[in-house]
């Protein structure tokens, strides 16, 4: 299923044991009652608290003869409008949403003006200091290709079984767009991302804009593989995860 969500009210998309509300929680019991049998539902890429989604693929097993157009209608009638299923397709054998995709899309919004927009305060990071647009779209250049972004992503718990995971990953594409009227969107694409790596690298893009760092300390910053040089992550309500590709003749 392709799943379109409003992150406001949710505690993140992975479903908790301790009772609070997600997305995944939230759709895999409404799933459940629809079909009348359990499910296991894996997802493209877990999105943080606040986080939103248009584009967000889960995958799960149904009973043989299900009929998918029903239970598209049935979800969006119990689940909409924070929760919306766009389409219900019938996957190859053993399809899985996380290990078969092979490249994720974000989008991150600014609302860069003196006033802000009541429509997209829960959309959009709402920036009054004028920033330099040149500067940011400068500073995506070093982003492209494949690199350890150790510097742009929340550690990982520690722990002593195994070595720590990767934090290499392969960026396809990074921009800036001015869509007019002081909204400006940043848009990412990669083999994967690891925690708050997209919120992080606006955090920084950002203080590029405000003057306060330079374009080229994204490359520095980026070859430290030091956390701390980095800025603070932007907040969870700009970002949205847009889509998700997948090669399908695996």
């Amino acid at each position: 299923m392709t799943v379109a969500y409003i992150g406001t009210g949710f505690h993140g998309f992975a479903a908790q044991k301790s009772g609070v509300t997600t997305v995944a929680g939230t759709l895999i019991a409404a799933t459940e009652k629809v079909l009348g049998v359990p499910i296991d539902l894996t997802c493209a890429g877990r999105t943080d608290a606040g986080v939103h989604a248009w584009g967000q693929v889960v995958s799960f097993d149904v009973p043989e003869g299900c009929d998918l157009a029903g239970l598209q209608r049935s979800l969006n009638k119990l689940l909409g409008p924070s929760i919306v299923v766009r389409s219900v397709d019938a996957g190859p054998d053993g399809f899985d949403a996380r290990r078969w995709a092979t490249a994720r899309a974000y989008r991150y919004t600014v609302v860069n003006r003196p006033v802000p927009d009541p429509f997209l305060a829960h959309l959009a990071w709402h920036i009054e200091e004028p920033l330099d647009l040149r500067a940011m779209q400068l500073a995506c250049d070093p982003l492209i290709g494949e690199h350890d972004f150790t510097s742009f992503c929340k550690k990982p718990p520690s722990s002593t079984i195994g070595d720590p995971p990767s934090m290499v990953r392969r960026v396809h594409d990074a921009r800036w767009t001015d869509l007019g009227e002081g909204v400006l969107r940043f848009e990412i694409e990669a083999s994967a991302f690891c925690h708050q790596m997209v919120r992080s690298i606006v955090g920084t893009m950002v203080a590029v804009g405000k003057g306060r760092k330079r374009a080229g300390d994204m490359a520095w910053t980026l070859r430290s593989q030091d956390r701390s040089l980095a800025s603070s992550p932007a907040p969870p309500q700009g970002l949205t995860l847009w889509s998700v590709a997948y090669d399908l003749s695996r």
